[in-house]
């Protein structure tokens, strides 16, 4: 069930208008408990089953984390979890891609192997909702976060609706307290999460599907060289298209939420005007980084063991990271070099850092279109289906290909020249604020007449309904 479709329109109008009818609070956690196993199930009944086995499974492992004494025992129960967790996400995301990396190693000893065909069909949201129950247990062992009795809401705040398939990661830590006592209904917040909702939708069907994702498509899928004005276009296309598609789902998420009195923490803060790798993960994708942080970074160390070992630490920890976001060496890349990166960046900061002169507003602009277009060059990786065509691309950025072919019509060339610079702009007119920030600020009814144009764009730009990219994660 797509945010971008007429069935999740009638969905949750039905949802909504049911839960705030209800008077009891259990009853109403029991309605979104059900509708967000039926919206879960709506793409493979049987994966919800997994789902709630998941759950069921941290909840008591959660149980006894908290009830042992010996921190053997809490170690043991906490290390039980994140076996389970993670080998079922692994058997069912990596499962194949191990099985075609094994044959492969043993074909360079000589060695013929013919794996069986698995034929594993990835549950959509795996990546998610593994984290989201994980993050339960590994809190409830860090002292974060007190063990919850009950097991409904715990299977609630691991399959609310609005996050479950595409983020926000929603710790149960933040979750579960808004659980304890029913919302009170708030019109200024039913009406900014729908404000939400009507953006979010905008930036997926207008702006990443309707204005940036053909151009995209045809870079990627053209299999011969390119002019590098097609390349640099067709890698910015993307740009574009995974933070609108991506942000546009969690905006979504954060809206929908909202209107039924939940609140979830921003996933976005304007990365394309990030200073510096660091704050571009400070920025992007805000709850994955933040959770790689905690429960990776800092168990493995972190920064205490001096900077070679905070080196080490960031390249792991980007190569899980990298991984995460699916079966292939592409990603794995992807990955590795915002590892490098960011610990290029922090030789550089203690190179540089007593000089005044990195702080002038021109450095902090060069700096920020650096990271920029170095993030451009890695989303080529992320893209790409293999390294030939990510190697065929990146030689055309750089001007290897002075005969490559112009495949972009001159309006697919300004579409995507106007919505980079006015997503480069706006990111960085508004890199030190908020979107409530701005809004309350602006005229009431230049905020009424901006919400009927998203509308009317949405619904010229609807019946593709594709689905949203990070689905694939």
């Amino acid at each position: 069930m797509l945010f971008n479709s007429l069935t999740f329109v009638v969905f949750f109008i039905i949802v909504v208008s049911v839960y705030w009818t209800l008077k009891s609070w259990n009853a109403r956690k029991n309605l979104l408990l059900v509708a967000s196993y039926i919206f879960y199930g709506a793409w493979n009944p049987p994966f919800a089953l997994l789902l709630f086995a998941t759950s069921a499974l941290d909840f008591y492992l959660g149980a006894r984390i908290a009830a042992a004494v010996e921190p053997r025992r809490r170690k043991a129960w906490t290390t039980a979890s994140v076996v389970v967790n993670l080998s079922m996400l692994g058997f069912f995301k990596y499962g194949n891609f191990l099985l075609e990396n094994t044959q492969w190693l043993l074909a360079q000893v000589g060695i013929i192997y013919q794996p069986p065909h698995l034929n594993i069909f990835l549950p959509i949201g795996i990546s998610f909702y593994t984290f989201h129950s994980l993050s339960y247990t590994l809190d409830v062992y860090r002292g974060v976060a007190q063990p919850t009795k009950s097991l409904r809401d715990f299977v609630l705040a691991v399959s609310f609706f609005p996050q479950l398939v595409a983020g926000p990661i929603v710790r149960a830590a933040d979750f579960l307290p808004q659980c304890v006592a029913p919302p009170a209904p708030r019109a200024g917040r039913f009406i900014w999460g729908l404000l939400l909702m009507t953006f979010g939708l905008f930036q997926k069907t207008v702006l990443a599907d309707t204005m940036l994702s053909g151009s995209a498509d045809t870079i990627f899928n053209y299999p011969g060289p390119l002019n590098t004005l097609d390349a640099w276009m067709g890698v910015l296309a993307f740009s574009g298209q995974i933070f609108f598609d991506f942000a546009g789902y969690s905006t979504c998420a954060i809206g929908a939420a909202l209107c039924l009195g939940f609140e979830l923490r921003d996933n976005f803060r304007f990365p394309y005007a990030a200073i510096g790798f660091s704050d571009f993960w400070r920025r992007w994708h805000i709850s994955l980084s933040t959770f790689l942080r905690d429960f990776l970074y800092i168990p493995l160390g972190g920064n205490r063991s001096g900077p070679a070992r905070a080196a080490v630490n960031l390249i792991i920890v980007m190569f899980l990271g990298g991984l995460w976001h699916g079966a292939a060496w592409t990603f794995v890349v992807w990955g590795l070099i915002h590892g490098v990166l960011l610990v290029i960046e922090r030789v550089c900061r203690a190179i540089f850092r007593d000089a005044a002169w990195t702080e002038s507003l021109g450095v902090q602009v060069l700096i920020a279109l650096v990271t920029y277009v170095a993030v451009c060059f890695t989303w080529v990786f992320f893209r790409a289906g293999d390294f030939a065509t990510a190697a065929r691309l990146v030689r055309a950025m750089v001007g290897f290909f002075p005969n490559g072919e112009a495949i972009l019509t001159t309006r697919e060339i300004l579409q995507v020249a106007i919505v980079s610079a006015g997503l480069l702009l706006a990111h960085w007119l508004m890199r030190n604020t908020t979107i409530e920030a701005v809004v309350s600020r602006t005229p009431r009814w230049l905020v009424t007449a901006l919400w009927a144009v998203m509308l009317f764009a949405i619904i010229l730009n609807q019946g593709s309904g594709s689905a949203f990219i990070y689905f694939q994660f």
